[in-house]
């Protein structure tokens, strides 16, 4: 064959079509946004970028921001498996229901989730005076956030790893319990290792979701400075103050340590599939 052999044709635009669309449209969408984050920040001086990033108002709102959306990724880490494993593997009357209520809080305006979840768990509120009672305050602290942002981000996991379970071959668990395997070592050594990278997965865009929520949290943290006060609420601060520079230089702040974080949990997902792809 030729080095100038005729190609085959194909049903989809070229690669040189097809990649300059791509990259025009992530331009537009992601890359000139994130570039003017950075240039805005740029306008500070490194002394005043470093004094406005290290506050102590500035590094208590990235503890309880980063710390609570990665409890609430854990938590739905473990709770959206357990969903989607009865949504998959059971049938139930109004499975339907619970199925859609699932996306809920995609659907719902976050803000509306907020003043929801305050009324519900404000130390008056219906289920909030029960916790008030046992001296457990939910609505206007670290647990209120946590709360509302495990509500955002179930879903995430949830339809991350529904269908990797759908997918799944019945044959290869009876198999494994005809060489002898009980329910449990079933489930560890067949079933769980091929949801690893979908978990993994669910896991990254819940703690990404989380981690730039503002809407739901926002009335059911207080924003107590030091105390219940996220990053994104002291962004938006700076922005009513006029400080634009300053709010650029914490969402840069945030934008690092997520990309980060992402990027480690990306990671240790190619981890997993290559060790899946070693093991077949």
């Amino acid at each position: 064959m030729g080095f100038f052999s005729k190609r085959k044709k194909s049903v989809l635009p070229g690669f040189g079509l097809s990649m300059g669309f791509t990259t025009f449209y992530l331009s537009l969408i992601v890359f000139i946004p994130l570039s003017a984050l950075l240039l805005k920040s740029f306008e500070l001086s490194l002394a005043d970028f470093w004094q406005v990033v290290t506050t102590e108002r500035a590094i208590a709102s990235y503890q309880l921001t980063f710390g609570a959306s990665l409890v609430a990724a854990l938590v739905n880490l473990v709770f959206g498996l357990l969903v989607a494993w009865v949504l998959v593997r059971y049938s139930f009357p109004g499975k339907k229901i619970v199925d859609a209520l699932v996306d809920l809080p995609f659907a719902l305006p976050t803000a509306v989730a907020g003043i929801a979840l305050t009324a519900l768990y404000a130390p008056n509120g219906w289920i909030g005076q029960y916790f008030h009672a046992l001296g457990i305050k939910v609505a206007y602290s670290a647990f209120g956030v946590t709360l509302a942002l495990i509500f955002i981000g179930l879903p995430f996991v949830v339809r991350t790893v529904q269908p990797v379970l759908e997918d799944i071959d019945k044959e290869l668990e009876e198999a494994a319990a005809s060489l002898g395997a009980n329910r449990l070592q079933t489930f560890c050594r067949v079933i769980f290792p091929a949801l690893i990278p979908s978990l993994l997965t669910g896991f990254a865009l819940a703690f990404a979701r989380a981690i730039g929520e503002y809407g739901s949290v926002v009335f059911i943290s207080g924003n107590m400075p030091f105390r219940t006060e996220i990053t994104p609420l002291l962004i938006m601060s700076r922005l009513e103050q006029y400080d634009y520079a300053g709010a650029a230089a914490l969402g840069t702040v945030m934008l690092l340590i997520s990309f980060l974080l992402l990027l480690l949990i990306n990671a240790l997902q190619h981890w997993s599939n290559q060790r899946q792809g070693g093991t077949k």
